[in-house]
């Protein structure tokens, strides 16, 4: 059987690469094809046959502004002597050409969120700093044609997959296709250990630092209700979240760190605040891995994996009052550190595997 694997762009470490890899992995002798590939921003594939097209010539760090060219790009992209294709995306690669012989199951994280869901935050932050003021025009100028051929990419693919009930929701709401649920995988094994502390000391929250993840939120939720949170990584908004802690002794900024670092801060907190809608969320399942409770807002992919009263809590609302109740109120001590590793072992990495395996194994069937 011919497969190919086809993802947006591979120019940086996340949870779609994540994705990728376990895929890769399943079908080692695949090619990849991509519109951009930088092995210095992820060098996991070095083992693979990654395809790129004329678009490698752009600058990958731009990117961002690229939309409309990849979307012409993937469109151009003829997989019809293939068996099977598999797009992993959350942009425009679900939008390759396939034959009347070709199954095409698309693993989709979420509708292009820029496009759908998440237009109104996009357009107040489209995240260009002192370009804002330009990109904002433009984008709301294009987005149109580009929703248009963004639908109309999305009726390709022969089937969908995707990594959560709300993700589920957006597809059906968004593209009107129905989606199968298979969790993404999350390297639970490297974060599981015996250590433990009794005595934990405050919260912890590490992701990469925009504006949609709201680590500001958890940060006036914190001072709000008198709790120590130690915020780790690096990005964009990093100096407006260092104005927004305003010197308070309560917050703590520390650097991009490493696994074994991140599960030993795990296991010294008292709970993972995770502030942001998002269609899953890879950090918060690694944290109940280490054992460590995750307090999420009650909206999104954390409701398939946070279970209150079990494995952490659930505040109501996307404000700083809602958190803070949450967080006035909590006590590690009433959770028991191994159900809430045990409720982390479903989204192993081998898990997923089989999951996907399965499923792409009774469509080839079909």
């Amino acid at each position: 059987m011919k497969v190919a694997i086809v993802c947006d762009w591979l120019t940086n470490v996340g949870g779609a690469e994540k994705v990728l890899l376990a895929i890769h992995q399943m079908y080692p002798e695949a090619p990849i094809y991509t519109s951009q590939y930088n092995p210095r921003g992820i060098d996991w594939f070095h083992d693979a046959e990654v395809k790129t097209g004329w678009m490698k010539v752009l600058p990958s760090k731009l990117r961002r502004i690229y939309p409309m060219i990849r979307q012409k790009y993937f469109e151009k992209l003829d997989l019809s002597d293939y068996d099977l294709v598999i797009s992993v995306t959350g942009a425009e690669a679900k939008s390759v050409k396939c034959g009347p012989n070709t199954t095409h199951i698309c693993y989709c994280h979420v509708p292009t969120q820029y496009y759908w869901q998440m237009y109104d935050d996009y357009v107040e932050n489209p995240g260009f700093g002192i370009f804002n003021p330009i990109v904002r025009p433009c984008f709301k100028k294009f987005v149109n044609p580009l929703r248009d051929a963004d639908y109309k990419g999305a009726q390709k693919p022969d089937y969908f997959v995707t990594i959560s009930e709300y993700a589920a929701e957006m597809i059906k709401k968004y593209y009107k296709r129905e989606s199968t649920v298979i969790a993404p995988p999350v390297e639970v094994k490297k974060f599981k250990t015996v250590k433990q502390f009794k005595k934990r000391d405050g919260f912890i929250n590490y992701s990469r630092q925009v504006s949609w993840k709201r680590q500001d939120l958890a940060i006036k939720a914190c001072i709000k209700a008198g709790k120590k949170l130690t915020i780790i990584g690096a990005g964009p908004e990093h100096k407006n979240l260092v104005a927004v802690a305003g010197g308070s002794d309560l917050i703590t900024f520390l650097p991009t760190m490493k696994t074994e670092e991140l599960r030993e801060a795990l296991i010294r907190s008292e709970g993972f605040i995770f502030p942001s809608v998002e269609p899953f969320g890879i950090a918060p399942v690694e944290a109940l891995a280490a054992g460590c409770p995750v307090i999420a807002l009650n909206e999104g992919g954390a409701c398939d994996y946070v279970i209150p009263g079990i494995n952490g809590e659930l505040f109501k609302h996307q404000t700083v009052e809602s958190l803070a109740k949450v967080l006035k109120n909590f006590d590690y001590t009433k959770y028991k550190r191994g159900e809430i590793v045990k409720s982390a072992e479903y989204f192993d990495v081998e898990n997923f595997k089989k999951r996907l395996k399965k499923f792409i194994d009774e469509k080839m069937a079909e």
